[in-house]
């Protein structure tokens, strides 16, 4: 069987640059997918033509949007670039750009051109949950997502803000406080086990 090795980490984009290459459906696909999860991302944004409601979600956001074309001078002090643009050279000419200068890229339907994925993700206050399906299928990534966001209850920020309080409390060594969460949390799992027979 097939493995996903993929890493995946939760970037804080409110203190990254990121920079989306491209004004079109796509564009607005991944810019909306980016400040759902992080509303205060900063992000750049370069096309010759942008959609109207591509407009209206960076207007909301403070998004900066610049009419033109692609240029490499754009890539100073981004750390993340989002190619989305029709014109398969420019992509790859952005791909290139990027691997150059050690800049974690993404080419949007192309994931041999991709450092990394957008995968599908449930937020629930403190909880964060990231699917991914190594760029094999963004449907059931989406799916999963939809199931995710169905199953986990509201309150599981709840708990997590009482066990980060309760945290706080614990005496001894790193290795004891993690006992005692586990122990703990296995509790919690097991309670609704129980209570759900």
């Amino acid at each position: 069987m097939e493995r996903n090795e993929l890493y995946p980490v939760f970037l804080k984009v409110s203190d990254l640059n990121v920079l989306i290459v491209g004004g079109g459906y796509v564009a607005e696909e991944k810019l909306t997918f980016l400040l759902k999860s992080s509303p205060n991302a900063r992000v750049e944004m370069i096309s010759p033509m942008y959609r109207e409601g591509t407009i209206a979600l960076a207007e909301r956001h403070n998004i900066t949007m610049t009419k033109g074309n692609y240029r490499r001078r754009l890539l100073k002090n981004k750390h993340i670039v989002i190619a989305t643009t029709n014109v398969p050279k420019i992509n790859e000419k952005v791909y290139n750009d990027c691997r150059k200068r050690a800049i974690l890229v993404n080419v949007a339907d192309n994931p041999p051109l991709c450092d990394f994925y957008m995968g599908g993700i449930v937020t629930k206050g403190n909880v964060k949950i990231a699917i991914s399906t190594n760029g094999k299928s963004p449907t059931t990534a989406k799916r999963l997502r939809q199931f995710f966001e169905d199953v986990l209850p509201e309150k599981v920020d709840d708990l997590v803000k009482n066990l980060n309080t309760y945290r706080k409390t614990l005496k001894g060594g790193f290795e004891e406080k993690v006992a005692t969460l586990n122990e703990l949390t296995k509790g919690l799992v097991q309670q609704k086990d129980a209570d759900e027979n």
